[in-house]
């Protein structure tokens, strides 16, 4: 596959955790437990959620599918990864390439966008408490969700359509342990100007622009709970507001800091130390987060206990 001309690229090497071949067996069980442990917090969160009218209200809808997004966006990337583990030659073909970079993509737009329509609803429950059943109605909250996958589906389109017209010059070798699109976008000789402005600009619109409005509305969020007399009332307010601003501040920290920058600044071998902390921790803690700060699940699960 390697060549000093230019060619297109039809299959790729995947190095993955090849490099630590001491390190095999650990951190196949260590990534294997990471994956169950992730699966199933994220399944008893849905099925806590479907199982109990009491959480039948907009902000558990949306978490319902925030969680089912965190299950696929680490099945996307940690299977391939597990069974790499145990392959002399863990090859993959550019179309299956470009699919996983599709629906990584796809599961990153709609994760961006569920994030702020959640940071939406709490600021109507807590600013505009009077209209909150009228504004977050059950039509409401399914169009915004439908807009999250309807854009997540149709953004990364033209990157798709941009990366499968990229050549590689000499090395189809990936340091990473997934299609991640810096990587390949790092090994292409290709002017990929044009992707990178596309990747800069997207990531200000529905990356940066909706973080600010998550902060700026929980600053005001914030303002309203501290002028609140009750003291129940404001810390099951907080309760709510910090387990999501703390997701929040967790997706974001971790995924910014990769795709919000040139692609000529960092290298594979540290990109792919850093993905590993996007794509494990929020899908690993947010059933965590939820769970011990929400005041609303520890009722449930008190309630469920007293039953059995």
């Amino acid at each position: 596959m390697e060549g000093n001309n230019q060619t297109s690229a039809w299959q790729f090497l995947i190095v993955g955790f090849s490099d630590l071949p001491h390190l095999r067996i650990p951190l196949f069980l260590a990534f294997t437990l990471i994956y169950l442990i992730t699966l199933v917090g994220n399944f008893l969160i849905m099925s806590i959620i479907y199982s109990s009218p009491y959480l039948h209200r907009p902000m558990y809808f949306f978490l319902i599918n925030l969680s089912f997004i965190d299950i696929s966006g680490i099945s996307v990337t940690f299977p391939q990864m597990l069974a790499h583990f145990f392959l002399k030659r863990a090859l993959i073909p550019l179309t299956a390439c470009l699919l996983q970079v599709y629906c990584f993509a796809l599961l990153l737009t709609a994760e961006f966008l569920l994030l702020t329509f959640m940071a939406l609803d709490r600021y109507v429950a807590i600013c505009n408490p009077l209209h909150y059943r009228t504004i977050m109605n059950k039509n409401m909250c399914i169009q915004l969700v439908a807009v999250s996958w309807a854009l997540g589906l149709t953004l990364p389109l033209p990157h798709i359509v941009l990366m499968s017209g990229l050549s590689y010059c000499q090395s189809h070798t990936i340091n990473h342990f997934f299609c991640d699109v810096s990587a390949l976008m790092k090994l292409s000789c290709t002017n990929i100007h044009t992707m990178e402005t596309m990747s800069y600009t997207f990531g200000s619109i529905f990356g940066l622009a909706p973080f600010l409005f998550v902060i700026t509305s929980y600053v005001k969020v914030i303002s309203v709970i501290l002028k609140t007399k009750s003291t129940e009332g404001r810390r099951k307010a907080f309760s709510t507001c910090v387990s999501h601003l703390t997701v929040v501040i967790l997706f974001y920290g971790s995924i910014c800091p990769t795709y919000m920058r040139p692609t000529s600044t960092f290298s594979l071998k540290d990109n792919k130390i850093v993905s590993l902390l996007y794509t494990t921790l929020p899908p690993l803690c947010n059933p965590i987060i939820y769970s011990l700060n929400n005041s609303d699940f520890k009722n449930v699960l008190r309630k469920k206990k007293e039953r059995v």
